[in-house]
């Protein structure tokens, strides 16, 4: 209990820096009397939110969907690339310079080639999510793994276990915290890549539904789709950090071993 009380004291700064953000944002638009096309209002970004619900809803389920599949692949294929990649500095020296440079290529200049290969079905915006999403998870298990102690292999194998069971068991298991630290950077862009993917190219999400509301010029849509996002991104996160706590405890109640050496 103490621990979740101090949790909420820690987010009471933040929730008064938003309510003052929304508010200094609502007054300025109110009394500048700033065009709806330009800036929306908080107020009637709300108003629009509801009353577009019908239509927002749907998309965002279709969002929603590509964004955690896709997550969930980029969990998975991330680490098993990170193992890999660890346990081979063969194809760690061959391949991960071709990974990084994938990495780098913007969006757009891919998205055309994922229309091709997969049309305008969901299952190309999954493999886009996924292909941009496994290269944090993958960077981090690979340097978690790299970082782990050389005592705890040795104090596995002297006790008889295997060099695969030591690092499925052990190994992973200590690189985990770094390992989360990849999976929340994925978690924080996984629904905006998917939405830019919809945008580019889609039948429906909120994508589409974002491309209709600038092609009519409603702002308020816009920002609508916009918190859509941000929201969802939100509870993915938590969602990562609430799996984090139950996988492996609290980080705090974590102690280094070589603190008292």
């Amino acid at each position: 209990m103490n621990s979740i009380h101090a949790r909420v004291i820690h987010r009471i700064p933040t929730i008064i820096a938003v309510v003052a953000l929304l508010a200094v944002w609502e007054a300025w638009v109110r009394l500048a009397h700033v065009s709806p096309t330009m800036i929306a209002a908080p107020s009637e970004i709300a108003q629009a939110t509801v009353e577009t619900w019908p239509t927002l809803g749907p998309a965002a389920a279709v969002t929603a969907y590509e964004g955690v599949v896709g997550f969930l692949f980029a969990v998975f294929f991330g680490i098993m690339i990170g193992v890999v990649f660890y346990c081979s500095r063969t194809l760690n020296a061959a391949i991960y310079p071709l990974l990084a440079a994938a990495q780098t290529m913007p969006l757009i200049s891919i998205a055309p080639l994922f229309l091709i290969w997969f049309g305008f079905e969901v299952s190309g915006k999954i493999v886009i999510a996924t292909v941009f999403g496994l290269f944090p998870i993958a960077v981090q298990t690979i340097r978690g793994l790299q970082a782990v102690p050389q005592f705890y292999s040795d104090v596995a194998l002297t006790c008889g276990a295997s060099p695969a069971w030591t690092l499925w068991h052990v190994k992973l298991r200590v690189a985990a915290r770094q390992i989360y630290g990849g999976i929340r950077v994925s978690a924080a862009y996984i629904f905006a890549t998917a939405s830019t993917a919809e945008y580019l190219g889609a039948r429906k999400g909120l994508g589409i539904w974002l491309q209709a509301a600038y092609n009519s010029f409603r702002t308020p849509l816009i920002f609508s789709a916009t918190f859509v996002i941000i929201a969802m991104t939100a509870v993915l996160m938590l969602a990562a950090n609430l799996s984090e706590r139950l996988i492996l405890g609290p980080a705090e109640d974590e102690e280094d071993p070589d603190a008292d050496q």
